[in-house]
């Protein structure tokens, strides 16, 4: 199994794990919620055969990446993702490597590269259509249902859930986003080790109550925030990858994206495919990757 490996950052020791450290070529992949960095494992392993170092760093709040400071916000709000993996970019001396994000990490990346125009090779979004994470973003009504959980953390049912109950919790979107059968219990309980860390809720809580304007965002941020919104026009080449039957982010939210990119622009629809592509159908996912950087 992967041991992780870390790094400081302003705010954190970030936990990643590593694959073929020798590469010509660096890919960094960030998990979403609920997962970990263990999700890239079989992606990871193909990009490295054909030549890259890949990195999978774990996201704030997820064990065991830690908060360096106690007196720090607990923020989950997406522009501090953003910040904190140009953070970890630069911490490691990366130089324009891929960058390639599922679900959080997604936006992850995808602000990333607003925040800084040349700072990755490409950019692949995985189950996240860019430009949806403003408040204001319309949303059909079928949307509005797949966010039940986004609403249910709003009430304080829901956060005595997510705080006292988080690992049936997050089984509970393993179990209803993607196609049955897709996942093995031993990969599930893996995965839920990265719930465990001491802030995992409150950065949850604050994430999805933020995104949606319900709680202040760390004045940190501000600044980032404001270059985040509205969404900047991205120039790298860009692809992203959503499952056709994904019941969290329905395909239709990531139509309609051309505008935002100066650049070359792809999308793909993955068939039978459901939120966590990754995990789902790895060989697929990395030979779409390979795919389009080598074109």
């Amino acid at each position: 199994m992967q041991s992780y490996s870390f790094v400081t950052t302003v705010d954190l020791e970030v936990a990643y794990l590593q694959w073929n450290p020798e590469g010509s070529k660096t890919a960094v992949l960030v998990h979403g919620w609920p997962d970990s960095a263990h999700t890239w494992e079989g992606v990871a392993t193909l990009l490295a055969a054909a030549g890259y170092r890949v990195l999978a760093p774990v996201l704030r709040g997820f064990a065991p990446t830690r908060f360096r400071q106690r007196n720090t916000l607990r923020s989950g709000q997406l522009a501090a993702l953003g910040v904190d993996l140009l953070q970890f970019i630069d911490a490691l001396g990366l130089q324009q490597p891929l960058l390639v994000g599922h679900d959080w990490g997604a936006r992850a990346v995808a602000n990333a590269c607003g925040l800084r125009a040349d700072v990755a090779s490409a950019l692949v979004m995985l189950s996240v259509g860019y430009g949806t994470n403003s408040p204001q973003q319309p949303l059909a009504l079928e949307q509005v249902r797949n966010y039940w959980y986004h609403w249910f953390m709003a009430t304080p049912r829901g956060q005595r859930t997510v705080r006292e109950e988080r690992q049936a919790f997050a089984r509970m979107m393993w179990d209803t986003w993607s196609p049955a059968g897709w996942y093995t219990e031993a990969a599930f309980r893996q995965a839920a080790q990265a719930f465990e860390g001491e802030d995992w809720a409150e950065v949850v809580l604050h994430s999805y109550q933020h995104r949606w304007g319900m709680a202040l965002g760390d004045p940190a941020y501000e600044a980032a925030e404001a270059q985040l919104d509205p969404a900047p026009l991205l120039a790298l080449p860009t692809l992203v990858l959503h499952g056709a039957v994904d019941r969290c982010n329905h395909p239709d939210s990531s139509t309609g994206r051309e505008a935002y990119f100066s650049g070359r622009y792809q999308r793909e629809i993955l068939d039978g495919i459901g939120h966590f592509p990754q995990r789902e159908a790895a060989p697929v996912v990395a030979e779409a990757i390979l795919r389009f950087i080598q074109h």
